[in-house]
């Protein structure tokens, strides 16, 4: 098709939503009018003209635009996607659980580092969430090692389990006293646990959580769930408008949850995509651990592999991004990319002298200077 033919006709409405669109997305890119033209070969005066739905672009113009703004053709035109968006980000999401690793007190440091823009967010050690819900990307392939955590997931962006997950939620929350959190726990181990619906293992996972001791979810090396009671008098573990907020944002279609290994997660990420790892973290020598959140401990060769799936995604185009402790493994196992120090306090350990502040590395394979979010 010549570059003269006209790509969008006619309607002055369409040419609106259309400039509104280039309008939006240059700027969550903090991309100045003048910047995009030189991106483009564009003149700033017709960029202008576009945006107030002035003029029709042509199919050259079209395509100039999509490469400036690291976005297809395709999803140029998805109007949808800005309904979504503005829908999306005006509701207020967080971690439904308390879980080993969580981001929720360094998620500011990690914020700074985000990628300027993206397509695809994945994310394959999703466990509480908190940097997805800071991101809120419409599209994200999500994962977790840990079956019942991805249970609960997927009963939040599931209409009819979410309902009766939250009717079973309520139901542990007026029965709880010490005798019946044990009753509870112990269901792992009874015949046709893995034969229970959904609904029902993704609401034991959220009460044990919500009263256990700490928050800590453990397993022994049998996979059964064994930490003691925290001895709370009452729970609170449903929070109707964070569970309601939740179940809007997991239930768009464009968002999959995967009970995957972190290599077949991350397995379909191509060029413009943004992979976060948070394993399990390189242990300190001289410190107590915690890596068994899964009965499958996450050792030196996990790393190596992770290691070479994070090269792998960097020689792909993929942009990568992996959180870690400050060990001297961890620094020669990514010291061809930029490592960042930054300090972080541990909460969840068993023990109480596991606690406390650690150095923690972020690594990525892109420049980290003046980095903001867009995630398209």
């Amino acid at each position: 098709m010549h570059s003269r033919v006209i790509m969008i006709v006619g309607d002055k409405m369409i040419l609106n939503t259309f400039g509104e669109r280039i309008k939006y997305l240059r700027e969550k890119q903090n991309l100045p009018q003048a910047k995009l033209a030189q991106a483009t070969g564009i003149v700033r005066e017709q960029i202008s003209r576009i945006e107030n739905g002035q003029i029709n672009p042509t199919l050259d113009t079209v395509f100039k635009l999509s490469e400036a703004l690291n976005i297809t053709m395709t999803e140029l035109f998805d109007y949808d996607v800005i309904g979504k968006k503005q829908e999306i980000s005006k509701i207020a999401l967080k971690p439904f659980v308390k879980w080993a690793g969580g981001k929720t007190q360094i998620i500011q440091e990690i914020l700074k580092l985000i990628p300027n823009s993206y397509s695809t967010y994945f994310e394959p050690f999703l466990g509480g969430g908190a940097l997805l819900f800071q991101l809120k990307p419409i599209k994200a392939i999500v994962s977790d090692y840990n079956l019942e955590l991805i249970t609960a997931y997927r009963c939040f962006k599931d209409d009819k389990d979410y309902r009766l997950m939250i009717d079973e939620i309520l139901y542990h929350q007026k029965n709880h006293n010490e005798e019946y959190y044990y009753q509870v726990r112990e269901m792992d181990r009874e015949p046709g646990f893995h034969d229970l619906p959904n609904y029902k293992r993704a609401a034991r996972m959220i009460y044990l959580n919500k009263s256990c001791f700490n928050g800590l979810y453990r397993v022994n090396s049998k996979g059964y769930f064994n930490v003691p009671s925290g001895k709370y008098v009452s729970v609170n573990a449903y929070d109707e408008s964070l569970y309601n907020n939740l179940s809007t944002y997991l239930s768009l279609e464009t968002i999959s949850i995967l009970n995957a290994d972190f290599e077949e997660a991350v397995s379909s990420a191509t060029k413009g995509d943004f992979v976060y790892f948070d394993p399990p973290y390189d242990t300190f020598e001289d410190k107590n651990n915690f890596t068994t959140y899964t009965k499958n401990v996450f050792g030196k060769e996990e790393q190596r592999r992770l290691s070479s799936v994070f090269k792998d995604l960097d020689n792909r185009g993929v942009k990568v991004m992996l959180s870690n402790h400050n060990t001297d493994f961890i620094r020669e196992l990514y010291s061809q990319f930029n490592i960042r120090v930054i300090n972080a306090r541990r909460s969840i350990n068993s023990l109480s002298s596991g606690r406390g502040n650690v150095e923690e590395v972020i690594i990525t394979n892109y420049s980290t200077d003046n980095n903001h979010v867009d995630n398209n």
